[in-house]
């Protein structure tokens, strides 16, 4: 998903670059909040190394905005804003999300979080102390896959999140997949539809193709997925609701 990002460049300003939290900021979104008016907050750095990963820039990179100037940002902003999202990158990575995240409440902002689901310590805290109103978890791969799509063997720590958020029901979440075909199929992805049921998912799984090609660039330096998905046989055998994107 493409967006135009607020960002900050000067070394001098703010926490600047030395461990300066986030990537950048877009300013204003009505996509990646539903029924609300957002920003979003990238977070540098990653957990995870998947090959279909459309910003490497935040996932190896640094960050360029500090915490005061992030919420100097947000405090000119309430009013106009109504929620804030923490993406990344992933969020859950950085040691002072939960703090930030009670300033943000502060404000008054909704919030949203982005997640791959590899910190579920963090995940039950944040859920613990009230601090999310929305999640959406990325289920990266089925175990059996997990290690190639993403470079890590933790499967089951991300699988502790998901049966986290699945047997709670004060915050909605989406779970949603990212596709490759030189990395996932339709099978894969009826693998994680299943498995999702299971868990007593009853909301609607999203797909999404990988963006990547010569002009977007991934981590993985995939070509363009030019393979069409069956969507006629994913939406016939998942026990979920499919929407693909």
């Amino acid at each position: 998903m493409a967006h135009h990002a607020y960002s900050h460049d000067d070394k001098g300003h703010g926490n600047g670059h030395r461990g300066a939290p986030f990537h950048a900021i877009t300013p204003f979104t009505m996509l990646d909040y539903p029924d609300r008016i957002a920003c979003i907050m990238w977070v540098a750095g990653c957990n995870m190394r998947c090959l279909y990963c459309h910003n490497p820039q935040i996932v190896t990179g640094k960050g360029a905005i500090g915490e005061q100037e992030a919420l100097a940002f947000l405090g000119a902003r309430r009013g106009l804003l109504e929620a804030v999202v923490f993406s990344g990158g992933e969020a859950t990575a950085w040691p002072r999300l939960a703090p930030f995240m009670r300033q943000v409440r502060a404000f008054g902002f909704a919030i949203k979080l982005d997640t791959n689901g590899l910190r579920p310590d963090v995940l039950a805290s944040l859920l613990a102390e009230g601090l999310l109103d929305r999640v959406a978890l990325d289920y990266k791969a089925p175990a059996s896959r997990f290690h190639a799509v993403t470079g890590t063997k933790a499967y089951a720590r991300f699988e502790r999140s998901l049966d986290i958020l699945c047997k709670q029901d004060t915050v909605p979440f989406e779970v949603r997949s990212t596709i490759h075909s030189s990395l996932l199929d339709e099978n894969d992805i009826l693998d994680m539809a299943h498995d999702l049921a299971r868990r007593g998912y009853r909301g609607t799984y999203a797909v999404q193709r990988a963006i990547a090609g010569p002009d977007r660039p991934t981590l993985g330096d995939l070509p363009a997925d030019m393979r069409a998905i069956d969507v006629a046989r994913l939406v016939r055998l998942s026990p979920l609701d499919l929407t693909i994107r």
